[in-house]
């Protein structure tokens, strides 16, 4: 007779990221150019062991770009599986605007990014890999609508 645990699938042990949307007045996305990674990406990174991801945002936002900023509400989640890294669930948080005397502040604390911008939304696909740029553009459908969103891969599922 075999028991249950031998019947049971393998669980999901996904690596968790969180990262903030960050905006200007003409909304555009803020993106930063990490120095490890051929593509720019939003602030942010992978959470610690038992570390939140609203935490781990905080925590990703200060060491990469020197802010300590309240953190808005969840807009995105992402189920983004890598076939090189394995299973992956992203939260992407509403940074909101920052003020100009915020972003004189921006420093780069940690050595991990070179640069920063706001970037609009045709200029994703160049500097940014696509699943990224569907994900963003989700993201700040979700911010407009003020309501969070699920994500497979960067977009909304079909319906299961």
């Amino acid at each position: 007779m075999t028991s249950q645990a031998e019947n049971a699938r393998p669980q999901a042990t996904p690596k968790v990221a969180a990262g903030a949307l960050f905006v200007d007045e003409q909304d555009r996305v803020m993106l930063v150019r990490p120095t490890y990674k051929s593509h720019w990406d939003i602030p942010g990174g992978y959470v610690e062991q038992g570390e939140s991801p609203l935490s781990a945002c905080v925590r990703e936002v200060y060491e990469e770009i020197g802010l300590h900023v309240a953190i808005g509400p969840l807009l995105t989640v992402d189920w983004a599986p890598r076939p090189d890294e394995g299973d992956k669930v992203l939260f992407i948080f509403d940074g909101g605007i920052l003020t100009p005397e915020q972003l004189s502040t921006v420093s780069f604390r940690d050595g991990e990014i070179a640069e920063w911008a706001f970037v609009a939304d045709g200029q994703l696909d160049e500097l940014t890999i696509p699943r990224l740029a569907r994900r963003l553009r989700a993201t700040m459908q979700a911010r407009r609508q003020s309501h969070s969103a699920y994500l497979e891969e960067g977009a909304l599922p079909a319906s299961a």
